[in-house]
């Protein structure tokens, strides 16, 4: 005899009831800060659910990814010369974060893709969780033994940011 399990349904985000706090606005995520757009423009992020704005994100241009890039090539480096087995703590402390709100994930992504929770809950981030780079991370970590084993070849510019 097999046990149907109900089905759940999820409030919209930012509602009292809801996993998922959702603020009026976002800003980029850079340099390990929130920054706003160099352009200071916003758009409205509308959910495929119901086709209406839930929040503001910025409307970046080639300048914000500029100045990803040079936070990127600044921490590049301190990054570099991070032991594997202090890389994989942070990396397995991201995992973990991410494990232990897969709910509260699920129904964001959802309601920014349209896609069911179910199926986001229980394939799309179980599946980045073991084919991602965190998973790699986890994977070789165990592996490496000495600290200067993985290095970053070469830095990310503007010139071979297509090739990511």
């Amino acid at each position: 005899m097999s046990t149907v399990t109900p089905t759940r349904t999820y409030a919209k985000p930012g509602l009292s009831d809801s996993v998922v706090t959702v603020k009026p606005r976002y800003e980029n995520f850079i340099g390990g800060r929130w920054v706003p757009p160099v352009s200071g423009e916003y758009t409205a992020n509308l959910s495929p659910a119901t086709g209406k704005s839930f929040t503001q994100i910025p409307r970046s241009s080639a300048q914000d990814i500029e100045v990803a890039l040079d936070a990127a090539h600044a921490a590049k480096d301190a990054w570099g010369e991070t032991s594997t087995t202090e890389r994989s703590r942070i990396l397995n402390k991201v995992a973990d974060a991410m494990e232990a709100n897969l709910e509260m994930l699920a129904v964001a992504e959802s309601w920014d893709n349209g896609k069911p929770v179910r199926e986001t809950l229980n394939a799309d981030l179980p599946l980045l969780l073991t084919t991602s780079a965190i998973s790699l991370a986890r994977s070789v970590a165990r592996r490496v033994v000495s600290p200067k084993s993985i290095r970053i070849r070469s830095p990310i510019t503007s010139r071979n940011r297509s090739a990511w």
